[in-house]
């Protein structure tokens, strides 16, 4: 919730706000004051009727003010005064049993509390000087008519049921973090244990080493022999002779006849029926049996890794639908651990499915299929090696492949692997739908969690969208600020000739520079006279992600969900925007125009 929500439905009667937050704080540019509410600095006086003073309270004395502070302020308050109580500690930690007598001795009733949006302060509180109870606010900041009794009941009865919540959340973080402490024990008390381990695996590296040595002297004679079978062939021979005679064409045009026919001769000799006691000759020795020469392609990648590498045992949809948003390989029982070293993924994967299902790796983990089960805890070992995490992806129920319930998981992840956009049909499912999976279903969701547990690049970052912008006045601050933090899908960055007056983006983490964007996709809202629904960059990402066009926008003709020659662009690729080619001439260049339903400006 931004600071203007909060504040603005308790401007009632409020004709100056007095801003008593000590300095630490500047809080002018979250208000966004309407006509004909005055910002004054605090003068120490008495805070009276149609005045509301502004507070703050945190962790960091320099920044938020302390205690004191607040209590001073409180006791300033005159009969009808309000204030906005700004908290800098997270809601969880929010100390307001440290308050509640100092509210209670000045009078002052708590008529709205809610969680902030923003960096440095994450919730705040607005007050009321009263010497009679006034009735409480519901959820979106409406008063509830009652008379005194009953909003007394009220208070008690949600303090009691609230209070009954906390402490049962307050038990739950006691177990956690007990539970935290003796797996870090226990994780202190192994690691003279996993020495053992170690060697072990040290061993195994030592071995695979010297396989591959001995593999590679194979090769080295076969490669020997042939080059040795070359060089004695005849069509070598001759070669030297025409490269001869063609250095010094005076003598050597007079020799090379003579040269060829000596071949020719030698050859049909070496060609003739060989004597009965002649030694049979020997037969090209076969390059070794090596499982390296007979790979299929894999998607490898010799560039800084910008996505998410994942090596798995995983269904062919599955790998599909993952491949669209990572670099996917799929392991084979045969290459499987091959594939593992030369590829070096972010993380393996192994998805219940791919084992419980028809494909190369059925009946792996039922106790059937012993040598496949062999296979998968060498490729765990082989990951363990490596340093990369191994992660079951238990998409089915675990009691489908028992098996794997016992290997040593560094993860393990209970969902479906997500849908896959493209996948959808808009008509059929509805556009409400289709956020619902963007949000929260959808396969790229997926990844960016098993990307999270990995360390690895986040497939969310190519839904970053940054905002060009260019406000002329304070109101078109206003309307800017209010506009990106109102979306449903909010953006990034926003890039704009001159950052001043835009300290609430800033501190809601949303990134103001100049120059150039550095967001994936770019959205242009120069003009901020347009009215932008809250839902818009979330519904162009929608279409972005469900067609992979280049740029999505309206036509005149409302199309929706269907690619067009041309059209309005509202979201465009980032090298698109910045190669300065007019949209006109997008489609004829090859890129993907996409359009959705909306109203052209008159």
């Amino acid at each position: 919730m931004r600071l203007t929500d909060l504040l603005h439905p308790h401007l009632d009667a409020v004709t100056t706000v007095v801003d008593a937050t000590g300095g630490g704080l500047r809080l002018e540019p979250y208000l966004h004051l309407p006509p004909g509410v005055a910002l004054r600095e605090d003068s120490q006086q008495p805070i009276e009727e149609g005045e509301l003073a502004l507070l703050s309270y945190g962790p960091n004395p320099d920044l938020h003010g302390g205690e004191d502070a607040c209590r001073t302020v409180l006791a300033r308050m005159r009969p009808g005064a309000r204030g906005l109580i700004v908290f800098g500690h997270p809601g969880t930690e929010l100390p307001y049993h440290r308050l509640l007598d100092h509210l209670v001795a000045h009078r002052c009733q708590v008529l709205r509390a809610a969680p902030l949006d923003y960096v440095h302060l994450h919730a705040g509180a607005v007050i009321a000087r009263t010497d009679e109870l006034l009735p409480p606010h519901d959820f979106f900041g409406r008063p509830v008519p009652s008379d005194g009794h009953a909003t007394a009941l009220r208070i008690a009865d949600e303090y009691v049921f609230a209070d009954l919540a906390s402490r049962a959340l307050r038990a739950r973080v006691l177990d956690l973090e007990t539970a935290a402490e003796e797996a870090e024990r226990n994780r202190e008390a192994s690691g003279q244990d996993g020495l053992a381990e170690r060697l072990a695996a040290t061993v195994r590296e030592k071995e695979q080493l010297a396989a591959a040595l001995r593999a590679a002297r194979d090769r080295v004679e076969v490669l020997r022999a042939r080059v040795a079978m070359l060089e004695g062939s005849t069509s070598l021979r001759v070669g030297k002779a025409l490269v001869t005679a063609a250095r010094s064409p005076k003598r050597g045009a007079v020799r090379l006849p003579g040269e060829l026919y000596g071949l020719w001769r030698g050859r049909r000799r070496t060609t003739g029926p060989a004597p009965a006691d002649a030694p049979k000759p020997q037969p090209e020795p076969e390059a070794p049996v090596d499982g390296r020469f007979h790979l299929a392609h894999r998607a490898l990648t010799a560039a800084p890794r910008d996505r998410l590498v994942v090596a798995g045992v995983l269904t062919p949809a599955t790998a599909a639908d993952f491949a669209a948003d990572a670099v996917v390989n799929r392991l084979l029982p045969h290459d499987g651990e091959l594939l593992l070293r030369r590829t070096d993924p972010d993380v393996l994967v192994v998805q219940l499915s791919a084992c419980a299902g028809d494909g190369p790796w059925w009946l792996t983990g039922t106790g059937l299929a012993p040598d496949l089960d062999r296979t998968l805890a060498e490729l765990l070992a082989e990951a363990r090696l490596l340093g990369r995490s191994a992660v079951l992806w238990r998409d089915a129920p675990a009691a489908a492949a028992p098996g794997l319930g016992r290997l040593a998981w560094d993860a393990v992840i209970d969902a479906d692997t997500g849908v896959r956009l493209a996948r959808l049909d808009p008509a059929a499912q509805g556009r409400e739908r289709l956020r619902e999976v963007f949000r929260a279903d959808s396969t790229r969701v997926r990844l960016s969690r098993l990307a999270h547990l990995t360390g690895a690049p986040d497939p969310l970052d190519e839904r970053r969208v940054a905002v060009l912008a260019a406000p002329r006045d304070r109101t078109e601050v206003a309307r800017l600020v209010g506009q990106v933090l109102g979306q449903a899908h909010r953006p990034v960055e926003v890039v704009v000739p001159d950052p001043a007056g835009l300290d609430e983006l800033t501190a809601a983490g949303v990134t103001v520079r100049l120059g150039r964007p550095l967001a994936p996709w770019v959205a242009d809202w120069t003009d901020l006279t347009e009215d932008r629904p809250d839902t818009l960059l979330l519904d162009l990402m929608c279409a972005q992600e469900y067609s992979c066009a280049d740029a999505v926008g309206h036509t005149p003709g409302a199309d929706d969900y269907v690619f067009v020659p041309s059209l309005r662009p509202l979201l465009v690729r980032r090298e698109l925007h910045l190669s300065g080619t007019e949209p006109g001439s997008w489609a004829g260049q090859g890129h993907r125009l996409f359009a959705v339903r909306g109203k052209e400006p008159s």
